[in-house]
């Protein structure tokens, strides 16, 4: 049996060579700032406020958002957090990511983006910056002289940011980044879950270099979120046939071993012993005790054979232009 239980070894982990520690689940800050035509619904300031507060309260320790949700929402949500509780708590981590604003992504949007985050979120210092999606922007003008890269890593070498990290999808453009070998953490997200492991090979690269490596949207953005009734998408486009047809077998398989998928899809990641922390989208206070109940769920060691056999075929479907 396998569980992932608050004060047990496995819960606060260590996150590469960055010194910093994390708890294996992290609040994931993106539906905050309430982004409907992605999550689905609006959410009040007043309910994000009282998320971030619920997982303070909680056994999670770490924190994840980004200065472009929403226009930097979810920030300012997170900020008001931290300010009704006095502060940062004692072993709360922190990490936002670098965005590009009005068609910029430069060095100089890069240094922007940090004072603007630092101001929202009320932090003097920024332990954990990303660098954000930069699969869609030419790499040789974010990783030239004077780019993104270039600022991010003068940053963190001047002391105004701690660790710096790499935060994207798409696994062709992400992999030429991660060869530069500047980042100090990888942050993957949709690309390694119980229906993909496109991202693999940039988990044993990080590995390698001795990052520290964070797995988000372990739930596929819908698919894997619920026994039934969910959604069809994966990675927020319709799942295509095959990958349907293997969540649905999943689905079967986890209620014969008395659990659900969305369970299945946690621990998935939670038991990787590359994975220092799995980043949990929530919006809603509940679902913060729920996601620490389905990471402290007891699973047998007989699903997860049975679940690897379903994996649809190995392809980069997700990527495919």
């Amino acid at each position: 049996m396998t569980s992932f239980a608050p004060g047990t070894p496995g819960w606060i982990r260590p996150l590469g060579r960055t010194g910093l520690e994390v708890s294996a689940v992290c609040l994931g800050g993106g539906p905050l700032g309430s982004m409907p035509g992605l999550f689905g619904r609006d959410v009040p300031a007043d309910e994000g406020v009282a998320t971030v507060l619920a997982a303070l309260d909680s056994p999670i320790r770490f924190v994840d958002t980004s200065n472009g949700y929403s226009d930097g929402e979810s920030e300012r949500r997170i900020g008001a957090a931290l300010r009704e509780v006095g502060g940062l708590p004692a072993g709360v981590t922190v990490a936002t990511k670098v965005d590009p604003l009005d068609g910029d992504y430069s060095g100089d949007r890069v240094r922007a983006s940090v004072a603007e985050s630092r101001e929202r979120l009320g932090l003097d210092h920024l332990p954990l910056v990303h660098l954000h999606d930069p699969e869609t922007w030419p790499f040789d003008e974010l990783a030239g002289p004077g780019g993104a890269v270039e600022a991010l890593v003068a940053l963190r070498e001047s002391g105004e940011v701690g660790a710096i990290g790499l935060a994207g999808g798409r696994v062709q453009e992400i992999a030429r980044y991660l060869a530069l070998g500047v980042f100090d953490v990888l942050l993957v997200h949709n690309r390694w879950t119980l229906l993909d492991r496109s991202a693999g090979p940039l988990l044993d690269e990080a590995e390698r270099q001795g990052m520290g490596i964070l797995n988000a949207a372990v739930h596929g953005g819908g698919i894997l979120a619920k026994q039934e009734g969910g959604p069809t998408t994966y990675g927020y486009r319709e799942a295509p046939p095959e990958v349907l047809d293997a969540a649905e077998a999943m689905r079967r398989v986890c209620a014969e071993h008395g659990t659900d998928i969305a369970t299945a899809a946690l621990q998935f990641s939670l038991r990787d012993p590359r994975v220092a922390a799995t980043i949990v989208g929530m919006s809603r206070p509940e679902r913060v005790a729920q996601t620490v109940a389905a990471a402290s769920a007891q699973l047998p060691d007989a699903l997860w054979p049975e679940l690897e056999a379903l994996l649809p075929p190995a392809r980069t479907w997700l990527d495919a232009e």
